[in-house]
C-alpha cells in the first residue's frame, strides 16, 4: 500500500487519512488524533472476535455439510435434522417473549409505510435522485412506463400524446376518487378548486362539493383563491395538486390540474455494500465522501442531459399553508440510512499492527458514522437525531450482539448519546432467519428495520444445503416451501416483538425496472403481508409503490395479524431440492445460460469498470437489476448442479463461452465495454466469472464478494501498468 501514514498500531492509506481528517471531522468536535486512537484501540479489540465469529461460520458449515453428506440418501427427517441443528448451536433457544425498546425513531421509520430505495452511494447523481425522490410526479411516472397501456393510439412518443396523456389524467383521477373522495361526484369532473375558510372547496357541474373527509386536505400553495397547488393526505402519505392554467396539461383542463405530486420514497439506503464497488482504499474515499456531503446537506453532481450541462442538488423543503393560514413545512427529502457491509471482507485501506487487512464492517462503522455527525447536529436528515445503518450478512444472534458491541465503541469515541445508532437488520441468511427472535433480542434498543432479502437469502439457501442434492430450478425457488413460510415468518416475528408503530418491516426488491405495469399489480402484496416499507428499484418505481400504500393501511393490516403464527421454522428449514431430477438436456441447458448471462452481463461490468449494480438483460431481454445477491444466487446454483452431475465442467464451459458472445453483442455500444470473446484466458472478467462457478462450494456461504475483489483488484493493476 503507497502513500501509508503511520498512526499508533494502524497503517492508514493517505487519501483515506486526510479524508476523515480534513473532511469529516471537520467542524465536529472530534480531532483527527482523538479520533485515529480511539479506532486503534478498538479496531485492534474487535478485529479478533470478528475473526472468530467467521471461524464460527466456517465450523457450523463443515458440521451440516458432513451431516447432509450422511443423511440425504432417501431424503431428509426433518425432526432428526432440526435436533441435530440444535445440538451444534445453529438452532438458539426461545429466550422468551419482549418487545423492542428502540427510542428516538423517526416517523418514516416507526409511524409512516412507504417505498425505500436503495442506490449506490459511489454515483453521486443516483445519489441525489434517491434523496429527491421523496416527491414524484405521477403524470411522468405513468406517461413514461408501462403503466399505461400502448394500445388504441397511446404509444410512447417522441412528441407529447394526447390520447396516452387522456389515459394518464383518467388514471390520476382514478386515485384522487380512491384517495381523497368526494363528499358528492367525481373527481373526473372537477372543474375548479380553492380555499374557503379552513375548507376546500370543490367545483363541479352540479355546483359545490368538498373531500368526504375534511381533515384530509392539509394545506395549499399561492392564494386562496387561486391556489397552486392542493395538499391532501391518504395514510400518511401526501399527495400535491398541481394546478397551473398555463401548463400544458393544465391549459386543456377544466380545474387546470397540470400533476399529481406524489409523496415517493420514504426512506432511501445509501448503499455501501451490494450496489458498489469498492476493493481498495480509492474506492472507499469517494464513498464516504459522497456520504459526508449527501450527510452535510453540499452533495451536487453535474451531468449533461440532452445535451445541457445540468448540476443536480438536494431539493430544499415544500412550505405550504395549513388551513387554519399558518405556515408549515414538509419534507423534501428521504429520510436516508447508510447500509455498511457485513462482516466477511476486509480491505487494504488500513492494516492493523498485525500486518492484516483491517475488517471492511469495522472501518465502515466508524468511518461513516463519523460522516454523518454533520446532520446529527443539524437533525436536516432525522429530526429525531438518529443515525440508521442497515447491517447486512450477519449469521445469527451472536454477530447482531458483536454489531451492538461495535457501534457502542463508535458511540464513545464520537461522543454520541447510547443507542443514537439504530441498527437494520437484514434477515437474509439461514442462521439469522431462524433464530431471527434471539438476534432482535441482541438489538432491542438499537433495531429499528428488519427486512427480508429473497435474492441473498436463496443464495445462502443453497450453499448451506449444498450436499442434501440437486436445488430445483432458479425459477422455481418463489414457490418452494421455505420462502413463503421465511417471508411470513419475518413479519410474525416482527411484530410479535413490538414493530408495530416503532420499527420498519420491510420486504425485498422489485428487481425488473422496465415492467412497472406487472409491478402495479404485484407489488402490493407486501403491504398486504404487514410489511411498512419494500425496496423499489429507481424513483419512478417509488411513485408508482407509494400507491399501494394509499390503498392499504399497514397499521391496521399490521393489528390485523398481530398474533397469529403463520409460518413454522420446520417449513423453513425445508431444504428446496429436486427430489426426482427429470430434466431434459435442453432444460439443463437453458437454466444454465440464464443463469450464465445474468453471471458474465453483470460481473464483467463489475470487473472492467467497477460498477456494483447493473440492470442486466435476461435470456428473455427483459432487463433486470443484478447486484451481489442475484450473482451469489446463479453462481451458486450452477456449483451445486456440477457436484449433483446434473451438468459437467465441459458444458458449463462451452455455455459461459456461448453467453459471453451475447453479452458483448448486448454491450456492443459501450465504449468503455472490453469484449470478452476471443480472448477468454486474457479476460479478468470472464475468469472471475468461472471462478464464481468452479470454485462455488468453496466460497465461504457462497459470497462473491472474494473472488469480485480479487479480480477487480487484479483488473485495476492492469490498468495501472498499462
Amino acid at each position: 500500500m503507497s502513500d501509508v501514514i503511520t498512526h499508533s498500531g494502524l497503517s492508514i492509506a493517505k487519501v483515506l487519512y486526510d479524508l476523515v481528517n480534513d473532511e469529516i471531522l471537520a467542524g465536529t468536535n472530534i480531532t483527527p488524533d482523538v479520533f485515529w486512537n480511539g479506532f486503534d484501540k478498538a479496531a485492534h479489540q474487535l478485529a479478533p472476535k470478528n475473526q472468530a465469529l467467521l471461524a464460527t461460520r466456517t465450523k457450523l458449515q463443515r458440521q451440516i455439510d458432513d451431516w447432509l453428506k450422511a443423511n440425504s440418501d432417501g431424503g431428509i427427517d426433518a425432526a432428526t435434522y432440526e435436533k441435530f441443528l440444535a445440538k451444534i448451536g445453529y438452532l438458539h433457544d426461545d429466550g422468551g417473549d419482549f418487545e423492542i425498546e428502540t427510542s428516538n425513531v423517526d416517523l418514516e421509520i416507526a409511524i409512516i409505510a412507504g417505498p425505500q430505495l436503495v442506490v449506490p452511494i459511489t454515483n453521486a447523481r443516483y445519489a441525489l435522485n434517491a434523496a429527491n425522490a421523496r416527491w414524484g410526479s405521477l403524470y411522468d411516472a405513468l406517461y413514461g412506463t408501462d403503466a399505461i397501456e400502448d394500445a388504441d393510439g397511446a404509444g410512447r412518443t417522441a412528441d407529447y400524446n394526447p390520447v396516452r396523456g387522456k389515459k394518464v389524467i383518467s388514471f390520476a383521477r382514478n386515485l384522487l376518487d380512491q384517495s381523497a373522495p368526494l363528499a358528492n361526484g367525481s373527481w373526473h369532473d372537477v372543474n375548479g378548486l380553492k380555499i374557503s375558510g379552513r375548507s376546500l372547496k370543490i367545483s363541479n357541474a352540479a355546483g359545490s362539493t368538498s373531500l368526504l373527509n375534511e381533515d384530509q386536505f392539509v394545506g395549499y400553495t399561492g392564494n386562496p383563491e387561486t391556489p397552486t397547488s392542493v395538499i391532501v393526505v391518504k395514510n400518511g402519505l401526501h399527495l400535491e395538486i398541481i394546478i397551473d392554467a398555463n401548463g400544458r396539461i393544465g391549459a386543456d383542463d377544466a380545474a387546470h390540474i397540470n400533476d399529481v405530486i406524489v409523496e415517493s420514497a420514504l426512506t432511501s439506503i445509501i448503499d455501501l455494500e451490494d450496489s458498489i464497488a469498492t476493493v481498495d482504499a480509492e474506492d472507499k474515499v469517494l464513498a464516504y465522501r459522497n456520504w459526508n456531503q449527501i450527510m452535510r446537506g453540499t452533495l451536487t453532481a453535474d451531468f449533461a442531459k440532452n445535451g445541457k450541462s445540468m448540476t443536480r442538488s438536494l431539493n430544499p423543503d415544500k412550505n405550504y399553508t395549513a388551513p387554519d393560514g399558518s405556515t408549515k413545512t414538509l419534507r423534501a427529502r428521504a429520510l436516508m440510512l447508510v447500509r455498511n457491509v457485513g462482516h466477511l471482507m476486509t480491505n487494504p485501506a488500513v492494516h492493523l499492527s498485525d500486518g492484516q487487512e483491517i475488517p471492511e464492517g469495522i472501518l465502515d462503522a466508524f468511518i461513516s458514522v463519523a460522516a454523518a455527525l454533520p446532520d446529527f447536529a443539524s437533525r436536516q436528515n432525522s429530526p429525531a437525531g438518529s443515525i440508521y445503518v442497515v447491517k447486512p450478512k450477519m449469521h445469527g444472534p451472536d454477530e447482531v450482539a458483536f454489531a451492538v458491541e461495535t457501534f457502542d465503541m463508535v458511540e464513545q469515541l464520537l461522543q454520541l448519546p447510547p443507542n443514537t445508532i439504530k441498527i437494520g437488520i437484514m434477515d437474509e441468511e439461514r442462521r439469522t432467519t431462524v433464530n431471527l427472535k434471539e438476534c432482535i433480542r441482541a438489538a432491542k434498543s438499537r433495531v429499528a428495520f428488519i427486512n427480508t432479502g429473497f435474492l441473498d437469502r436463496t443464495g445462502d439457501e443453497i450453499h448451506t444445503s449444498m450436499y442434501a442434492g440437486a436445488m430445483i430450478r432458479k425459477g422455481d425457488m418463489k414457490a418452494a416451501t421455505w420462502i413463503s413460510a421465511y417471508e411470513d415468518w419475518n413479519v410474525d416475528i416482527g411484530l410479535a416483538c413490538g414493530f408495530s408503530g416503532k420499527a420498519q418491516i420491510g420486504k425485498g426488491m422489485w428487481a425488473m425496472p422496465d415492467m412497472m405495469a406487472d409491478m402495479i399489480a404485484q407489488k402490493i402484496a407486501h403491504p398486504n403481508a404487514g410489511a411498512n416499507c419494500a425496496w423499489v428499484p429507481s424513483p419512478t418505481a417509488a411513485t408508482l409503490h407509494a400507491l399501494h400504500y394509499h390503498a392499504v393501511n399497514v397499521a391496521k393490516r399490521q393489528a390485523e395479524l398481530a398474533g397469529t403464527s403463520r409460518a413454522s421454522r420446520s417449513d423453513i428449514l425445508s431444504i428446496p431440492v429436486a427430489s426426482r431430477p427429470n430434466w431434459s438436456a435442453e432444460d439443463i441447458r437453458a437454466e444454465l445460460r440464464n443463469n450464465a448471462q445474468g453471471i458474465l452481463g453483470y460481473v464483467v461490468r463489475w470487473i472492467d469498470q467497477g460498477v456494483g449494480c447493473s440492470k442486466v438483460p435476461d435470456i428473455h431481454n427483459v432487463g433486470l437489476m443484478e447486484d451481489r445477491a442475484t450473482l451469489r444466487i446463479s453462481s451458486q446454483h450452477i456449483a451445486n448442479w456440477l457436484h449433483h452431475g446434473i451438468c459437467d465442467s465441459d458444458l458449463v464451459m462451452d455455455v459461459m463461452q456461448e453467453m459471453a458472445a451475447v453479452v458483448d453483442a448486448q454491450n456492443a455500444g459501450d465504449p468503455l465495454y472490453e469484449p470478452m470473446g476471443g480472448r477468454f484466458d486474457k479476460s479478468i472478467a470472464f475468469q472471475a466469472a468461472l471462478d464464481l462457478v468452479f470454485t462455488g462450494i468453496e466460497q465461504p456461504s457462497g459470497y462473491t464478494e472474494p473472488v469480485l475483489h480479487a479480480r477487480r483488484l487484479e483488473k485495476k493493476a492492469e490498468a495501472r501498468a498499462a
